[in-house]
């Protein structure tokens, strides 16, 4: 799981966006973690957000995370 939060945050610090989707994480993700699967992925995310490294952001229609800060 620290491996997988790892990559999240190093994904969300290099990327050019300030906000973006679940799925752009899952892709950072598979790069360095292949076998992850989406669920775990998701715990680390709210673990991230629990922790106040990440923000969640919903539009209603849309939802995505950021970096906090």
């Amino acid at each position: 799981m620290e491996e997988i939060k790892q990559a999240i945050l190093e994904f969300a610090e290099t990327s050019k966006k300030t906000k973006f989707y679940f799925k752009d994480i899952q892709k950072a993700v598979n790069k360095v973690d292949p076998d992850a699967k989406s669920r775990i992925i998701k715990k680390a995310c709210t673990a991230l957000i629990n922790e106040e490294k990440l923000i969640y952001f919903s539009t209603g229609s849309s939802t995505m995370y950021g970096l906090k800060g």
